[in-house]
């Protein structure tokens, strides 16, 4: 199985980040701009958390917070969990599962170098599978 470094090179490295102070109406606009589902939050060039829109129903919509006062500090996740350029795919789908997370932000050197979604995950999974069966089915007609 793959690592997670093949899947960022198939999606991009694009990090989106927010500050802790920015109001969390503001975060969960960008999000829908962008059509990302996380950003890291940063507070003096320092990455404290990730703020995803599950962060943003649960913590803002469910508790009837004003999202426009709401600072991003206040419903974001921290400590990050990580994984690293290195990790297979298997294990990242197992990190997701077990910490019950969809967005997992990808360390190297000491700086986040891209993020991974339960959904890229799954995609390449699937498209893994369908050039094992692929092989499998040509070996089979070959015989």
């Amino acid at each position: 199985m793959g690592q997670v470094s093949a899947i960022l090179d198939e999606k991009g490295r694009e990090v989106l980040r927010i500050g802790g102070a920015a109001a969390a109406l503001e975060a969960a606009k960008l999000m829908v701009e962008r059509n990302v589902g996380s950003l890291l939050v940063m507070e003096d060039d320092e990455t404290v958390g990730i703020v995803t829109e599950r962060d943003y129903l649960r913590r803002v919509v469910a508790e009837e917070l004003d999202g426009s006062k709401t600072p991003v500090r206040e419903i974001m996740s921290a400590p990050l969990i990580v994984v690293t350029p290195q990790t297979s795919v298997d294990e990242c789908m197992a990190v997701m599962t077990n910490r019950r997370i969809r967005h997992l932000p990808v360390a190297e050197g000491g700086a986040v170098a891209g993020i991974v979604s339960i959904g890229d995950v799954v995609k390449f999974q699937a498209r893994e599978q369908t050039f094992e069966l692929q092989f499998l089915q040509d070996y089979i007609a070959a015989s």
